[in-house]
Formats: structure tokens, C-alpha cells, sequence
């Protein structure tokens, strides 16, 4: 039976046959690896997520963790599964082997990752922050800062978390009001609150390593004042052993509509509740150089953001699994044309309705798979590049494609689980049926780390104008590129091949009318339309690359693929049209709106 977890026929095709990473394995970082080895992580992470993470993903549901004022209380399955997964090596997947790494491509590393999202998101987000957590201390922290905290990290001993929004500071950053002083030693004593925190506190391990944004007295006002300290909830000894308790202290755990599974916390740093060594203050160690935090705090929050589309890819693809296998074994009504009502219910797949909803889950599942893969992709390329040019090239479009990577899976895979709740019907709304869950858990995913319009602010406001907008124009020609080989190919991938050249063509010169139009608070009011329309372009490009992959291979699985490009480039990439035509008018009308008037 196929797993209803993710399909591995899917990752395969992906991963093999359109991004070639076995190629991956001529260049010197990857040298030890070959597509056996590459296939062997996937079963393994299929086999843990299937095992240990799919098992008790209702139970964090219907049991999230409790705070009794002293310890933090979760569900016993979630420190056996993170256990595995530690144990397996995926937290140093893609890290260096000097610090017990693996060595992976990201790309390979982000589906076996997607594995676990789809199992249980809930329990998933420990080892994922984990994973950013070192990686950004990997990129900019001392080689003693290395030794001590991400080691233990790799090991799944420690848990890293990143705290950054306040409870007066959400996601302007501006407003951070935690302080760090001084000490004189080389350390820094924290004083503040960090609200949303996700893993924030837990008995799952020895230790938990905090990335914290806080202000040194006397630096610049907004976030060109912001540094990063590591803050670990336990201090470390000479010897490497747990010292003493640090001064953070869990002020209460958040209860969320969905991913209950992982702690949602407020902590406070320095309210002298341990005081370590007998003073109030959260001991700190700064990382890299003072106000330029948020500069170190973007390396994980990127990594995040993709991390985030992940996640919401992988709930809206077993979303979709689960609507197809019950669309497929659920009889209920009879076709169209016949007249007999004591004639045998058909399964409810057999109901072209259903069928639609169905293909619109593909389309937006798949495309989405294959978006955040190749994002991993480019991370490839951007530390491994054959050129400087190469590598060069590749953090230009990764940047560009942050924001769509991050929103577009958040809200059409979002959508993709109310069409595998109405695919289920009645059934769909209750408890006893998994996507009424996937759902609430998908939610969460348009919020955190820089919600929907925040992407928007980001891709019109930075992205698209970034040297001279040199992303752009690597964007564009890298879709030429595509459309240029489906012209080639002729038939219906040419057809798509035209309608997408036409759309990249329509949102250049839309780009260059609203930033030529000096209407500069105009434009930025409807940055979140400007963000579907490009995003469901992008998405039409990477449809038009699986097309191209799967045109002329006999089999159901291509057929699929090719189905679901069809319906894309007839359903979806038209919408771009209309918004294209109100970005073009510069419409005024949610700039307009007073406050009063609501």
C-alpha cells in the first residue's frame, strides 16, 4: 500500500529525473555520496517518520504539553521520536563531517526532512530549529562557540531555538526592547520578555541553546541596534558538562489551534528567578560583532522561511493522499446520466467534482514539492557552484524566491487541505478524520516567520529591485530558458510554454510601471497581490519544468503530471490576469480606508 504520508514515487521523479542531484555527487563535498546512498536516507527517513512520527501525531493533538510552574511535560513519544531522528545523523544532514554532519545536498536533506513535517509538524519543529539554530553558529560564531553548543546540537543532546518577537514587538523588529549589559568578562547579562518562542522549554534534552536578539546600551535606535547572543537555558561547564540554571524562565506555554505538538512559549531573561552565580541577568555570548544581529539572525530566518514552506508543503501533500484514498474508497451517488436509483454507488472519485478538487490538491501539493526542492537546489549551487558566477547566481534567485517559497505553499497547500476536508464532506469536519488537523496545523504557516504581507513587503519592496533588479532578470531568464525548451517540444507543453512567456513578460513590465510610477505608498499597499501574481507564475514555471520532464514517458505517474500541468496553466495561472490588471491601476482603495470608517 502507498504511503499516505508523502509518495516517494513523487520525490523520486523530482529529485532524479527533473533536478539531477546524483550529478551532485562529481563535485568535492558530495564525493562520498551516489544516488544508493541518497535513496537509503529517504527509506530511512520515511521509515522513522512512519514509525515513530506518524503514530502519536492526533495524540499531541488531543494532549499538548503542560506546565505545572516548574517543568514542562510532553508527550512521551515525542522525546522517543526526536531520539531516532537524532540518532540517525539528520541534524547535521547537511553539516560539514568536522562538526558529525552528513555532508547531504540540501535539496536530498529537504525530502527527507518533508518526511517528518508531513508525519507530525508537531514534532518535527524541535529538530528543524535545531538545525537553524547551529547552522547560523556554524556561519558566524567562534570556533569555541562551535565546540561547545552545536556539537551537542548535532548529537541531539541540545535543542536550539531562535527568540526575536517581544509581546509589545511582534514582527517589527524596531521595537525590540531586550537588553544585554556587559559583564566585563566577555559575557553579556539579558534583560527582556521573547514571546512565540517554539521549543522554548522542555525535558527532552540535556540543554537548550536560545539565539537572542537584544539591544547593548548605547547602540543605534531600530534594528541597525540589534545583536545576537546565545543564550543556553543551562550554563556550560569547562569540562563541557551542565552547570548551573541561567536566569530564563518560562513565564507560561501559548495554546495554539493547531502544531500542538511542540511548545509555544513566552520566556522572561534576567527577572532574577536563578540568577546564576548569584546575580539577575541571563548570562549571553555575543555572536560575531555587535549591531549587526539581525544581519546573523536573517541566516536562519531564510533558512526558516524555506523550512516553513516545507512544512506547509508536506501538510498539504498528505492532505491530499488522504482525500485521494478516500475518494477512493468512499461510494456515494451514481453518475450523472443514470437514472436508476437502485443501481450500485460509485466511489465519489468517479464525480468530476471531486475529481477537480482533487487536481486542484495535486496541482498545488506537487507544485509546491517541487518549488521548496528546488529552492534545496540552489542551496546546492550556492555553496558547490562550479563558478563564482554560478554561486553567485544561485543566492540571487534563492533570495528572490524566498518570499514565494515561504507564502506560496503556506496559502494554496492551506487551501489544498479545505479541499481535502470538503472531499471527505461531513466527515472531513470531525476529529476522527486526519485532515480536519492537517488543516489547523497548515494555518500557522501564513503567520510565522514573516507573514503573508510581510513576503509581499519583502519580494515588491527589496527583491525584485535588489541590484538594479539583476534577480529579476536571472529570474526571467532562467523562465526563457524553460519556455524556450517547451516551444522546442511543441504540442501542449509549447501551448503552456507561450501562456507562461506572456505572464513573465506582463509582470516585467508591471514591476518597472509601478516602480516608475513614484506612487512608492501605493505600490506597497498592494504588495500582497503582487505577491500571488508572482508567486503563481513561478509555480507555472515550475510546472512547466515537470511537464517538460515527464512529456513522452509512458505511465500513469507522467500522465498525472502532465494532467496537472494542464489544469494549472488553465485554472490557476489565468488568475494572475485580473491582479495584474489592479496592480496596474495603482488602486488606492485599502490605502484610502480610514480606520473609522470600519
Amino acid at each position: 500500500m502507498s504511503s499516505l504520508i508523502l509518495s516517494r514515487r513523487d520525490l523520486d521523479f523530482l529529485l532524479f529525473e527533473w533536478l539531477g542531484v546524483d550529478d551532485l555527487t562529481k563535485r568535492e563535498r558530495f564525493a562520498e555520496h551516489s544516488r544508493d546512498t541518497f535513496e537509503d536516507i529517504l527509506d530511512l527517513a520515511e521509515l522513522i517518520a512512519t514509525n515513530d512520527f506518524a503514530p502519536h501525531n492526533k495524540k499531541n493533538d488531543s494532549n499538548e504539553p503542560t506546565f505545572d510552574g516548574t517543568t514542562v511535560t510532553t508527550n512521551p513519544e515525542v522525546a522517543a521520536a526526536v531520539k531516532k531522528f537524532s540518532e540517525a545523523g539528520f541534524i547535521g544532514s547537511t553539516m560539514d563531517e568536522e562538526v558529525g554532519g552528513m555532508q547531504l545536498p540540501s535539496s536530498v536533506a529537504f525530502a527527507a526532512f518533508a518526511w517528518f513535517a508531513a508525519a507530525n509538524v508537531g514534532s518535527a519543529g524541535y529538530p528543524m530549529l535545531t538545525m537553524g539554530n547551529a547552522n547560523l553558529i556554524i556561519s558566524h560564531g567562534t570556533q569555541e562557540q562551535i565546540d561547545t553548543f552545536v556539537r551537542p546540537m548535532v548529537e541531539g543532546r541540545y535543542f536550539g531555538t531562535m527568540c526575536l518577537s517581544e509581546p509589545q514587538a511582534g514582527s517589527s523588529l524596531a521595537d525590540v526592547a531586550t537588553r544585554a549589559e556587559e559583564v566585563g568578562d566577555g559575557t553579556y547579562r539579558l534583560f527582556g520578555n521573547k514571546m512565540w518562542i517554539s521549543g522554548g522549554d522542555h525535558e527532552l534534552t540535556e540543554n537548550i541553546v536560545h539565539l537572542v536578539l537584544a539591544r547593548i546600551p548605547g547602540s543605534p535606535a531600530g534594528v541597525k541596534g540589534l545583536s545576537l547572543f546565545i543564550v543556553p537555558k543551562y550554563l556550560i561547564n569547562e569540562d563541557g558538562t551542565r552547570g548551573e540554571r541561567n536566569d530564563v524562565a518560562l513565564a507560561g506555554l501559548n495554546h495554539k489551534m493547531g502544531q500542538r505538538g511542540i511548545t509555544n512559549t513566552l520566556l522572561n531573561f534576567g527577572e532574577g528567578i536563578h540568577s546564576p552565580g548569584g546575580q539577575a541577568g541571563a548570562i549571553g555570548y555575543l555572536v560575531g560583532e555587535p549591531n549587526r544581529g539581525l544581519a546573523y539572525m536573517f541566516h536562519m530566518m531564510n533558512e526558516a522561511r524555506i523550512a516553513v514552506g516545507m512544512g506547509a508543503t508536506s501538510l498539504g501533500y498528505t492532505g491530499y493522499l488522504h482525500a485521494l484514498q478516500y475518494a477512493k474508497e468512499r461510494p456515494q451517488g451514481r453518475p450523472v446520466l443514470e437514472k436508476d436509483p437502485t443501481s450500485p454507488q460509485i466511489p465519489i472519485i468517479e464525480h468530476a467534482d471531486v475529481r477537480r478538487m482533487l487536481l486542484a490538491q495535486k496541482a498545488y501539493a506537487e507544485g509546491a514539492m517541487a518549488l521548496t526542492l528546488y529552492c534545496g537546489r540552489l542551496v546546492d549551487e550556492q555553496h558547490t557552484g562550479a563558478t563564482e558566477e554560478d554561486r553567485r547566481n544561485a543566492e540571487l534567485l534563492l533570495d528572490l524566491l524566498t518570499p514565494i517559497v515561504k507564502s506560496w505553499p503556506s496559502q494554496w497547500c492551506l487551501e489544498a487541505n479545505s479541499l481535502a476536508i470538503q472531499v471527505h464532506g461531513g466527515y472531513g469536519y470531525t476529529r476522527e478524520y486526519n485532515v480536519e488537523q492537517f488543516y489547523r496545523d497548515n494555518r500557522l504557516n501564513p503567520i510565522h516567520e514573516g507573514t503573508h504581507g510581510i513576503q509581499g513587503l519583502d519580494l515588491l519592496g527589496r527583491k525584485v529591485l535588489m541590484q538594479d533588479g539583476a534577480a529579476l532578470k536571472l529570474f526571467m531568464a532562467r523562465v526563457q530558458d524553460t519556455v524556450d525548451r517547451g516551444l522546442a517540444q511543441g504540442g501542449e507543453v509549447a501551448e503552456w510554454a507561450g501562456q507562461l512567456s506572456s505572464a513573465i513578460n506582463d509582470i516585467a513590465v508591471l514591476t518597472a510601471e509601478l516602480w516608475g510610477s513614484g506612487q512608492f505608498d501605493v505600490v506597497l499597499a498592494n504588495a500582497s497581490a503582487y505577491l500571488e501574481a508572482f508567486g503563481h507564475i513561478v509555480l507555472a514555471w515550475i510546472w512547466l519544468e515537470q511537464a517538460e520532464a515527464a512529456a513522452g514517458n509512458p505511465g500513469d505517474f507522467y500522465q498525472g503530471k502532465l494532467q496537472a500541468a494542464r489544469y494549472f496553466f488553465a485554472t490557476e495561472l489565468p488568475k494572475t490576469g485580473p491582479q495584474i490588471a489592479l496592480l496596474r491601476s495603482l488602486d488606492r482603495t485599502s490605502l484610502d480606508m480610514q480606520a473609522n470608517w470600519f
